[in-house]
């Protein structure tokens, strides 16, 4: 049994995917700014990683904001493969999005890419999870589309997972051989429109949602295919429909 450093582990995927591995009889070790460790700063990163195998990196951006989101994700990689080099980690594990390597303009996505290259270039034995959108956002892409009682979002496919799910295909990254690149996702997929239009009916929210292929996603354009998976994805159980009884709106 190996031990496996989450950077990120205590937050939606972390903290699933360090409860996984320690099941599996793992040395899972949950490191974020509340346990001493920041990737962001090199903080605590030399200690935590003496005598890992692999390191999990399910980190994200405080801040959505163009700049900020590069700068946290460039920083925090580089200081964590440099440290890794370092410590003798021999695989590095993380967690990234369906749909970087192709063409869309949004922001969030653009630093995901660059970090994605840092991991690649690095020398360290490698696995990308990209993964689709969670089920776990949909209130988020409701409320930032929203203008009065109407959510207005595009028709481009999604084919939603959940966050339990995204943690089990990590956990199975980590706990074994580098693999490189593979795409999750759930078992269905929607219109963004009818992703939210879904779940808040069935959540009694009172808002009216309408498609329009023009409306932004995250402020960029999509094209229809950008965020679902290839053919060979991994693709998981869990439905909308059985997700959403379990999961009520975060208050």
């Amino acid at each position: 049994m190996a031990k496996i450093v989450v950077i990120g582990g205590t937050g939606l995927i972390g903290s699933k995917v360090v409860a996984k591995l320690t099941e599996h009889g793992h040395e899972a070790v949950a490191a974020s700014p509340n346990t001493g460790v920041n990737s962001l700063t090199g903080e605590g990163l030399a200690d935590v990683l003496v005598g890992a195998y692999a390191v999990v990196d399910v980190s994200n951006s405080p801040s959505f904001a163009p700049d900020d989101v590069l700068e946290f994700f460039t920083t925090s990689t580089r200081n964590l493969l440099a440290a890794e080099a370092e410590a003798g980690v021999t695989h590095h594990v993380a967690l990234t999005i369906v749909g970087t390597n192709r063409p869309q303009n949004i922001a969030y996505f653009a630093a995901k890419v660059a970090q994605e290259k840092l991991i690649r270039e690095s020398g360290i034995a490698y696995s990308l999870v990209h993964a689709t959108q969670f089920f776990e956002f949909v209130g988020s892409i409701a409320d930032i589309s929203t203008e009065g009682d109407t959510v207005t979002l595009p028709g481009a496919l999604i084919q939603p997972i959940a966050a339990e799910d995204v943690a089990t295909a990590v956990a199975r990254a980590a706990a074994g051989e580098p693999t490189g690149d593979i795409e999750i996702a759930g078992p269905e997929t929607f219109g963004m429109d009818e992703f939210a239009r879904r779940a808040l009916a069935f959540r009694g929210d009172s808002r009216t949602v309408v498609r329009d292929d023009s409306a932004p996603y995250y402020g960029a354009q999509i094209e229809e295919r950008t965020l679902i998976p290839v053919e060979g994805a991994h693709i998981f159980e869990t439905t909308l429909e059985e997700w959403l009884p379990l999961n009520p709106p975060r208050n």
